[in-house]
C-alpha cells in the first residue's frame, strides 16, 4: 500500500465513508442528521412556526381535471374527469387557503427576524402541491417535507428550494411537520392524510402537544368516511375530544375557525 496514498476505506474520515454511514449500526447517527438538517435551515430562514396542510395527493389540479374532460372518450372516461373535477375544488381551496394564512399570518411580518405561520406540507402533489401553490401566488416561502418512498415521490415546482427537505424516516418527518405547528389544515385524503391526522389528534388528546387549531376541509367528506360521534358514543373518545377540531368547507371559514381557536396572526 502507498502509505503517502492510502487506499483503503478505513482511511477515509468516517464523514467521506457512505459504507460506514449506512451500516444499521448507525441508524441512531443518522437519524440526528436528519433532525438536524432541516433544524438548522429553518432557524437559517428564520421559521419559527408553521401551518401544516395535509390531503391526499391524488387530487387533481383543476388545470388537470379540464384537461381529463378534454381527453375523455369513453363513457367511463367521462365519469371518471367528472368526479376528477369535482374533487379538483378541494385543490382549489387549498390553494386559497395557503394565499390567505401566508398573507395574514405573520410569514411576510418577522418580529427580530422570525417568520410565523409559513405554509408546510409533505411536499407532493395534490393538495400538498395546492397549498404551495398558493404560498408561492403571493410570493411566501413554503416548507415541503417529502419522503423517499419505493416509488419515487419527487418535490412539487411549488416548494421554496432552500426549503424542500427529504427523509428517510418517517419519524423524523413527523416529528418536523408536527414540533413548530400553530394550527394543522386537513383535506379530504386517504391512509396517509388519515396518519397524519390521528397523530396530531392523538398529541392534542394525551396532552403531549400544547393545543393548537385543527380544522377539517369538506365536512360531508369527513362525516362520511369518519363517525367521530359514534367513536365518542362508544366510549372510544371522550365527548370533549371533539372538540379538538372543527370543520369548514371554504378557505375562509377554515382560517376563521384557526384565529377564533387562538392562532396568532402576527401581521395583525
Amino acid at each position: 500500500m502507498d502509505q503517502k496514498n492510502p487506499t483503503s476505506k478505513s482511511y477515509l474520515l468516517a464523514v467521506e465513508d457512505t459504507d460506514f454511514l449506512l451500516r444499521d449500526e448507525l441508524r441512531a447517527i443518522r437519524f440526528a442528521l436528519e433532525y438536524a438538517k432541516p433544524e438548522l435551515a429553518l432557524r437559517d430562514w428564520g421559521i419559527r412556526s408553521t401551518i401544516i396542510v395535509f390531503g391526499s395527493a391524488r387530487t387533481p389540479s383543476p388545470e388537470q381535471a379540464e384537461a381529463a374532460i378534454a381527453a375523455a372518450q369513453s363513457a367511463e372516461e367521462k365519469q371518471r374527469a367528472e368526479q376528477m373535477r369535482a374533487q379538483s375544488r378541494y385543490y382549489e381551496i387549498a390553494r386559497e387557503f395557503a394565499r390567505i394564512a401566508s398573507q395574514r399570518g405573520g410569514t411576510f411580518s418577522p418580529k427580530n427576524r422570525w417568520r410565523d405561520n409559513v405554509i408546510a406540507t409533505g411536499g407532493g402533489p395534490g393538495i400538498m402541491e395546492a397549498a404551495n401553490r398558493g404560498a408561492a401566488d403571493v410570493g411566501a416561502p413554503s416548507i415541503g417535507f417529502n419522503i423517499s418512498l419505493p416509488h419515487e415521490q419527487y418535490p412539487n415546482p411549488y416548494v421554496t428550494p432552500e426549503l424542500t427537505f427529504r427523509f428517510h424516516y418517517f419519524g423524523m418527518r413527523k416529528m418536523h411537520l408536527a414540533m413548530r405547528a400553530n394550527a394543522l389544515a386537513v383535506f379530504p385524503g386517504g391512509f396517509g392524510t388519515f396518519d397524519e391526522l390521528f397523530e396530531i389528534l392523538t398529541l392534542q388528546q394525551t396532552g403531549k402537544a400544547p393545543p393548537m387549531p385543527v380544522v377539517l376541509f369538506g365536512k360531508s367528506y369527513w362525516t362520511r368516511v369518519i363517525d367521530f360521534e359514534a367513536m365518542a358514543e362508544e366510549r372510544a373518545i371522550s365527548a370533549q375530544d371533539l372538540k379538538l377540531f372543527e370543520y369548514a368547507d371554504t378557505a375562509e371559514e377554515g382560517w376563521a375557525s384557526m384565529v377564533r381557536r387562538g392562532l396568532v396572526a402576527h401581521s395583525d
